[in-house]
């Protein structure tokens, strides 16, 4: 888990804004940390530290703004109440727990700045590389942030618990939902040698994610074949590999799971000469996947769904 973090010393005066999905097809996905064709902006060097070490620093955090959905929702989850600032997400727009609670951002555009420290927040959240010139500015408020990399369960169950101590809340009910979601038959039988398979995130580049990546390690978590796991490659996104027309067809997956940006993906993909030649496409071994849980997380529930659906995948 990688945080950068700046103390609360006092709340300053009221100025007078993560991907994990922004392809070259542009996804306008709201609120999170985007896999995008160009790098981030360079962070502001500040120093590292445990994310238990961290939060603990805070003590409590009475009054929180989340600028992801995912943040948004372990918070709501652990304690609602102290929940006051949230991202503009479709997740949380359709759901009734975040009515009535100040959205501070929209779409792509720069959290609101101003908002924000109405709000009197303790503790801002946002997503590396892409909240990280917003949070800077919050931090020379010397407004507590807390910049977050989720590329693992291990990450998220490190986040649940260190949130929880400064929410003062059980982290016990979330972690013990996670491990429903990896613990059935289902996932514990899963053969290491089942059928290959490779996730197709873009069409031009086309992307997919490695081993580093939230993807990857939800794969990696159900033995399933991530054939681009171990691939390293010149693309500016970590946790992501470009791949060649040729290269496509030189793994010749068993399966491809085709993720859902809004932008039609797969039917872009139907369009590429590689694709008829490909084994999973002669034998419809092409899945779709939601953005929200296999590339971002997004929240609890889209994990679920996609923990759901990749048990289907290892029970055939």
């Amino acid at each position: 888990m990688k945080i950068k973090f700046k103390p609360l010393l006092q709340l300053g005066a009221v100025i007078s804004t993560a991907t994990v999905l922004a392809c070259t097809a542009s996804v306008s996905n709201e609120d999170s940390p985007t896999v995008s064709t160009e790098p981030s902006e360079q962070q502001a060097e500040q120093p590292a530290t445990d994310t238990t070490d961290t939060l603990l620093e805070i003590n409590t955090a009475n009054r929180v703004v989340a600028l992801t959905s995912l943040s948004a929702d372990l918070t709501a989850n652990l304690s609602a109440d102290r929940l006051v600032g949230i991202p503009g997400s479709r997740i949380l727009q359709q759901d009734s727990r975040f009515a009535d609670i100040q959205t501070v951002s929209q779409d792509r555009t720069e959290p609101d700045l101003e908002k924000i420290v109405e709000l009197q927040p303790d503790l801002v959240m946002g997503a590396k590389g892409f909240h990280d010139k917003a949070l800077q500015k919050l931090a020379d408020l010397d407004i507590p942030v807390l910049t977050v990399e989720i590329n693992s369960w291990e990450n998220l169950r490190e986040l649940t618990t260190a949130l929880a101590v400064a929410l003062e809340a059980d982290p016990q009910p979330l972690l013990d939902r996670y491990d429903a979601c990896l613990s059935l038959p289902a996932v514990e039988n899963a053969a290491t040698d089942g059928p290959s398979t490779l996730v197709l995130v873009s069409r031009q580049p086309i992307l997919a994610p490695n081993k580093n990546s939230w993807a990857g390690d939800f794969l990696e978590q159900f033995n399933i074949q991530n054939l681009a796991a171990d691939l390293q490659g010149e693309s500016a996104i970590d946790g992501y590999v470009t791949l060649s027309a040729e290269k496509v067809i030189e793994t010749n997956p068993d399966n491809v799971m085709v993720v859902d940006t809004g932008n039609d993906l797969l039917e872009q993909l139907k369009s590429e000469p590689f694709w008829s030649q490909l084994k999973a496409t002669e034998d419809g071994s092409v899945y779709s996947f939601d953005y929200f849980g296999l590339i971002n997380p997004g929240s609890i529930a889209s994990i679920e769904e996609t923990c759901a659906q990749l048990k289907e995948q290892v029970s055939k």
